[in-house]
């Protein structure tokens, strides 16, 4: 290297300096030749301890420049050869061409030079078809942070075991908060004797805190009916992995006693602060008792819900005084409001349309003007037979208005009644829930995870049979300034029919207290059977889907449609209805093309199986004995295969519990 002395532009000062020194020199000695020896002798010396001293500097300058190559050189060779960070040169074939000796070290050998990266680490062959430019990968049980220079096809390996160990640790050890509900322990010890309450909640308690010991969480009893459980992350993978069994255990073991009492588990995780913490918790168990009980709802800050249990029939906990709370409730906001609107969902089955005309009925009885939305393109032949029979009421038909109508007349002071469903994405008219503030939630479906944002009331009753039973039961506690029709009253009596099978499934006692009622009031039975006929071709396409069904050996029973045909929602809940009445079905599923192009799976049991489980895991939800959903972008073979998964993981989660 050269010497900064030694660059022309730094050396032409100093030859000035000296030029201008000597001609000083010649002007001194001409008129004072004494003073110019002097000065001459003088500067001799000076000039040659000047380079002297320049000779000197830059010798050492070139040693330290020497040393500090080789230090750096040397420095460099340790780094690439002994450092902790791996290092790997790979060709287009994906053969390894040079690793430093750390990276060999990791993997236990002398050289990996020649070998291929399929042999070595198949799981990085997949990182280098991928435009990352970084990944974390575990090798020998030993966590690297790999980074990836593919014009080089160089790879950095950088040990983070013990980062990862941390990490790992750290969100084990995160506090989980629970709370733990008894269902239905108000009903079972009422009328109870003092010593037979004490005994149950010895039992309860017994179990509860033998499952805490088991588990090493921290539980305390808050109230009769209530407990506060504190965990962590670690302890919830392991109830979950054994699927919260603690609720087979209190239901089996209070069943024995005649006294059978189930829990509700709310849990809040995945978040620093315990206040949200908290509220997370107490979200989780309403969701859960919203289901109907029985169950753990595990809820996380970004809205994921997870649940586990749930797979008995809940019993009825609706009282009276409820029906007349939200009535009067429902009452004040109409009384309160503009208009009404009152809304279902897609495709509106009989229970949807006889709930909307109940409500309408509830607004008219308070003296307010309503509207029942309803898209006519997308109904099933029942619904349509109701609506040609509602078209020659002119003043009931002059109420039905379509999505674009209600968008229009829709004000502030506008109340939404939404009935038969709690998902926004269900809803006939979606953009109706952001434009209005004042939202009623009617529904008899078990509460999911997607639902209405901020509702001022809602009224979901899982126990119940249907929507129209619910509406039912309110329209008994309005002023009675007018009686229902004949036709409105059939109307509700039809959507109780439909979604009981004629009083055959999830018929409690408030069911036919309801149906009576509206006999009372005109229902016409005979009409309801005639609005639930169906035609010849409708009758010979549904055994068509019945003749594929396929019977496995655990009872369940799989019918797919044509291809290339698409199938009404109805006629696919109806085959699926069929099917459960064939000997040796516990529970039935048909998957279709509807006529929206998305693949639909009906599903029904008669509560030995939880067919709600299942079809929460195919993105959809209903009832234990009656669910569905909708699967979009595939074909019938891929929703078959998805639901088969599904139906697996179903009876082998049962068998851990």
């Amino acid at each position: 290297m050269s010497s900064l002395y030694e660059k022309q532009r730094h050396r032409y000062p100093l030859y000035v300096l000296i030029g201008i020194t000597f001609i000083l020199l010649f002007i001194v000695t001409y008129f004072e030749w004494v003073i110019g020896i002097v000065a001459a002798v003088l500067l001799g010396p000076t000039l040659f301890h000047v380079f002297r001293s320049y000779k000197v500097a830059q010798e050492e300058i070139e040693d330290y420049i020497s040393t500090l190559s080789y230090r750096i050189k040397k420095v460099g060779e340790e780094a690439l050869m002994g450092m902790p960070i791996g290092i790997m040169l790979i060709n287009d074939e994906l053969e390894i061409e040079w690793t430093n000796t750390f990276l060999s070290s990791c993997f236990g050998v002398d050289t990996l030079v020649s070998r291929s990266l399929y042999d070595v680490a198949e799981q990085l062959v997949p990182l280098m078809k991928k435009e990352t430019t970084e990944e974390v990968i575990t090798l020998h049980d030993r966590t690297f942070k790999v980074i990836i220079r593919r014009e080089e096809r160089l790879l950095y390996f950088f040990d983070i075991t013990e980062q990862a160990e941390l990490e790992k640790k750290y969100e084990q050890e995160k506090i989980v908060l629970g709370v733990i509900f008894l269902d239905n322990y108000d009903d079972v010890t009422q009328g109870m004797d003092d010593q037979t309450k004490s005994q149950l909640n010895s039992q309860v308690t017994s179990i509860l805190n033998r499952w805490a010991s088991e588990y090493g969480l921290f539980l305390k009893r808050t109230s009769s009916d209530r407990f506060v459980a504190v965990l962590n992350e670690h302890i919830l993978q392991q109830l979950e992995k054994n699927k919260f069994s603690v609720l087979d255990e209190v239901r089996e073991q209070t069943a024995k006693n005649h006294v059978p009492l189930t829990l509700s588990i709310g849990i809040g995780t995945n978040s620093p602060s315990l206040p949200e913490l908290g509220a997370l918790a107490q979200s989780s168990l309403d969701l859960a008792l919203g289901r109907g009980g029985d169950q753990v709802a595990v809820k996380q800050p970004n809205g994921k819900v997870k649940f586990y249990g749930g797979k008995t029939n809940p019993m009825e906990k609706r009282t009276r005084v409820r029906a007349r709370v939200i009535s009067h409730a429902l009452k004040e906001l109409i009384l309160e409001s503009e208009q009404v609107f009152i809304m279902g969902h897609k495709y509106p089955d009989m229970d949807a349309i006889g709930a909307a005309i109940g409500i309408l009925k509830v607004a008219q009885m308070n003296q307010k003007e309503a509207f029942i939305i309803i898209d006519t393109s997308h109904i099933d032949s029942g619904v349509q037979r109701l609506l040609e029979a509602v078209k020659k009421q002119t003043e009931l038909w002059s109420r039905f208005i379509s999505p674009e109508q209600a968008l229009e007349l829709a004000t502030e002071d506008t109340l939404l009644v939404v009935v038969d469903t709690h998902k926004p994405s269900l809803v006939i008219e979606e953009r109706l829930l952001l434009r209005l503030d004042r939202v009623v939630v009617i529904d008899h479906h078990r509460r999911g995870e997607e639902f209405i944002q901020d509702p001022i009331l809602v009224y979901m009753e899982p126990y119940a049979s249907s929507t129209s039973e619910l509406v039912t039961e309110l329209l008994e506690y309005q002023p009675k300034r007018s009686k229902l029709s004949m036709l409105e009253a059939t109307a509700l009596l039809a959507g109780i029919v439909v979604d009981t099978k004629s009083f055959t499934l999830r018929t409690g006692s408030r069911t036919f207290d309801a149906a009576s009622y509206l006999r009372a009031q005109g229902a016409d039975t005979t009409l309801v059977q005639k609005l639930l006929k169906e035609n010849i071709e409708h009758y010979i396409k549904r055994a068509k889907i019945i003749e594929n069904a396929i019977i496995d050996e655990h009872g369940f029973a799989i019918a797919k449609g044509n291809m290339n045909e698409t199938y009404d929602p109805v006629l696919i809940a109806q085959a699926a209805d069929t099917l459960l009445s064939l000997h040796g079905v516990v529970a039935s599923f048909v998957i279709s093309k509807r006529n929206d192009q998305t693949i639909g799976i009906s599903a029904r049991s008669l509560g030995d199986v939880n067919v709600q489980l299942i079809m929460e895991k195919l993105d959809g939800g209903g009832h234990l004995t009656n669910a569905a959903t909708q699967l979009a972008n595939v074909t019938i073979d891929e929703a078959e295969k998805r639901l088969r998964a599904a139906i697996r993981e179903y009876i082998e989660g049962g068998k851990e519990t």
